[in-house]
């Protein structure tokens, strides 16, 4: 099992932060609904419950369609989607400052 998010560990598992957290760390590929659910580890019916807001926020666009199958991406144009952006690598700066300065106690002890 792989370690939670920055993300994930600071919002939680709720279904809405593991789509934006599996968007985010693919940003700029496309999937089907499917993928998404997928991808986050959530069931389809979860995904549905979310999917309403997620496009009345602009968080997710349509990349293309074939049939009756869309695709879909991280909307980064989105206001929205960008503070998401900020606080992830808010949360890795973050992260790697405390890192740095568990090595420099580590030295110095």
């Amino acid at each position: 099992m792989q370690e939670k998010s920055l993300l994930l560990q600071l919002t939680g598992e709720m279904p809405l932060f593991k789509i934006l957290d599996f968007l985010v760390d693919n940003k700029g590929m496309d999937f089907t609904k499917k993928d998404i659910a997928e991808g986050a580890e959530i069931s389809k019916t979860s995904l549905f419950n979310y999917w309403q807001e997620l496009e009345k926020y602009k968080i997710v666009k349509v990349t293309r369609t074939f049939g009756k199958t869309k695709l879909y991406t991280l909307n980064t144009e989105s206001p929205i989607t960008k503070k998401i952006l900020e606080l992830e690598s808010t949360l890795i700066r973050q992260a790697m400052l405390t890192a740095a300065h568990k090595e420099e106690i580590v030295v110095e002890a």
